[in-house]
């Protein structure tokens, strides 16, 4: 249940391997949601060498793959990571990096980029294979790819589950090996007990190009963005905003007012945004997408937001948890 990029890959994962599998979009597929909004920023280097090694096997699927390369859009125009030196060390999440991207990842220094201010010590990785997809078309391809696999998509909105059964309304869907439930941040209202909350993200589009900055993520100042569409560029800081149902989510005007002061004393800027984009993410403790058991019932959501980087291997090291489950259902 849930047709997000998390919901679309694990349906088509388990239908390219020969599993029955029913997919309950929920809502329609192009209403907005975390997936539409996303920014889409993908790298391997990650500060925790587990989801390193993850968004690493992303890239090199979207690499070695045409078809996912073009569904996903992938522009592979590199990527920087400053990370303060309040940070674990570096080298176990490299060494996940350059294991299945090798030549893609180099230590710089801070002055090799446009930014100001970056604190003494910093360490920057440097990454030539990264760049961004566009997590909503990727979604749309999935979704228009899954009849062909065999795959029942339906266009309901669940109101309840159970180890084997899904409710729509007053419609009941019954006798399934497994149900799994990757609604995002409407999971912990279908499943009880999911620890999990929402988390607002917000960012803005602006009418400047900077030279010599591709993907990035300054977590020194908190700063990220990228190269957007007609000579734009998408910046945004993380928000404080937690908790909130996602129907309350709006702009923020307090955190777009920071960030143009972030763009002002990091890039030089002086610029304001010509739309800003207001949605949510998942985040669970511990970190990470991955297939949770609570009670009978199974969740594929949550991470650390930003669940593009990882989506593409997690959901196939899901899948591959999946079968066996399915297989001693039988």
């Amino acid at each position: 249940m849930g047709a997000g990029v998390a919901g679309a890959l694990l349906t088509l994962r388990l239908a390219e391997a020969g599993v029955p599998v029913d997919l309950f979009t929920g809502t329609q597929p192009d209403d907005a949601d975390a997936t539409s909004a996303s920014g889409g920023l993908v790298r391997g280097y990650e500060p925790d060498p587990a989801a390193a090694a993850l968004a690493a096997a992303g890239i090199a699927e979207l690499r070695s793959d045409p078809r996912m390369r073009s569904w996903a859009d992938f522009a592979e125009i590199g990527s920087v990571y400053v990370t303060p030196v309040s940070q674990p060390p570096v080298a176990a999440a490299v060494d996940q990096v350059l294991t299945r991207l090798p030549g893609s990842l180099r230590l710089a220094e801070p002055a090799e980029l446009p930014l100001r201010g970056v604190p003494e010590g910093a360490v920057v990785v440097r990454e030539r294979l990264a760049g961004f997809i566009r997590p909503g078309r990727l979604r749309a391809n999935v979704l228009a790819a899954l009849p062909g696999l065999g795959a029942t998509v339906h266009t309901r909105r669940i109101t309840a589950v159970s180890g084997d059964a899904v409710r729509a309304g007053a419609e009941g869907f019954d006798g399934y090996d497994a149900v799994v439930v990757a609604a995002g941040a409407w999971t912990r209202e279908l499943v009880p007990g999911t620890e999990s909350t929402t988390r607002q993200i917000q960012y803005g589009l602006y009418p400047v190009r900077v030279a010599g900055l591709p993907s990035f993520v300054d977590e020194t100042s908190g700063l990220y963005g990228r190269p957007y569409d007609g000579g734009r560029m998408l910046f945004g800081l993380s928000s404080d905003r937690w908790g909130l149902p996602p129907e309350q989510i709006r702009p923020d005007e307090e955190l777009s007012a920071r960030v143009t002061a972030c763009l002002g004393e990091r890039l030089g800027l002086d610029v304001q945004p010509e739309q800003v984009v207001a949605s949510f993410d998942c985040y669970t403790e511990p970190a990470g997408l991955r297939l949770r058991r609570v009670g009978n019932v199974l969740t594929f959501t949550g991470g650390s937001g930003g669940a593009a980087k990882t989506v593409l291997a997690a959901s196939r090291v899901a899948a591959r948890e999946l079968v066996p489950v399915l297989e001693g259902a039988r």
